[in-house]
């Protein structure tokens, strides 16, 4: 077991406040760490170093810039398998969707760092012939074409599906693996 030793100076007290506000967030402090989400978790079976209760653990602790500078966050896969399951009725899934916005809020992770993470999908300039496909096809209205005369994806859209990717005729569009495949692909 790894021990974890915690500095008082590092603790900002009100983060706990400042995520609860968030939608879905104001139950945190009622984890009582049974388990129950991590057991549901399906990213925690392929990701070991991830656990929807630790992530919820160092928010109501206030290890603000710990948490949102790790990749924990960005291994979540939002599936809220966590969420039934919880008898406290904390939603690990909103808490860790809150400490993303807080750690790119706070400039704890750029574009490149979520490309890099699988969590944007990006176009080749060079390869895209403009066809729309992936216009047409992403549910999330993500990519458009630019006056450059390619597409682009919008990184606040992009939710990372890869349907574009799997669509795209001329395959100028890449997402790299997240966190879980490449766990799964290790185990």
């Amino acid at each position: 077991m790894q021990k974890m030793t915690i500095q008082a100076s590092k603790l900002n007290p009100s983060f706990e406040e400042t995520l609860s506000a968030h939608e879905g967030c104001a139950t945190m402090a009622a984890c009582f760490a049974c388990g129950a989400c991590s057991a549901a978790c399906p990213v925690e079976k392929v990701v070991p170093e991830f656990d929807p209760r630790k992530v919820v653990h160092m928010a109501v602790l206030g290890l603000e810039e710990e948490l949102l500078k790790s990749d924990l966050i960005w291994a979540c896969s939002q599936c809220q398998s966590c969420v039934p399951v919880c008898p406290q009725g904390v939603r690990c899934s909103d808490v860790v969707k809150a400490a993303r916005e807080a750690a790119i809020e706070a400039g704890y992770v750029d574009r490149d760092r979520m490309v890099e993470l699988g969590l944007i999908a990006v176009v080749d300039p060079g390869k895209c012939v403009a066809c729309l496909t992936c216009v047409r096809l992403c549910p999330f209205a993500a990519p458009t074409i630019i006056d450059e005369g390619y597409a682009f994806i919008e990184p606040e859209l992009c939710k990372a599906c890869g349907i574009c990717v799997l669509e795209c005729p001329a395959e100028a569009i890449k997402l790299a693996p997240s966190l879980e495949q490449r766990g799964s692909q290790e185990a």
